[in-house]
């Protein structure tokens, strides 16, 4: 997968950086990015199988981070292979949002 929009992670690790877990977080927000980066999946099906916590909201793909500390969410474009970040924040954060319509700065 092509993932667009690698800045926001960059962007949101960097604005955690006084909190303990940025190590942490940074570590695995990398690692999400490496894995779908090798990613060929076709479908909805192909990703769960590999990411079984993930959810699925119309076009959008949720997925935990970090042991569920954190939120991620990705518009898919399976036919494309195209990943693109749409948000990425705290679970407590993710509850306040609108997983279809939200994007990074919201």
């Amino acid at each position: 997968m092509r993932i667009l929009a690698r800045k926001t992670l960059n962007a949101y690790a960097e604005s955690r950086r006084a909190h303990s877990d940025h190590r942490a977080l940074k570590a695995a927000l990398d690692a999400w990015f490496a894995e779908v980066s090798r990613a060929e999946w076709q479908s909805w099906a192909e990703l769960k199988e590999h990411y079984a916590s993930a959810s699925v909201v119309g076009d959008r793909v949720v997925f935990n981070v970090k042991g569920n500390d954190y939120r991620l969410v990705v518009a898919m474009d399976y036919e494309r292979q195209v990943a693109f970040i749409k948000w990425v924040g705290t679970h407590r954060e993710y509850d306040a949002i609108d997983v279809r319509t939200v994007r990074y700065g919201d």
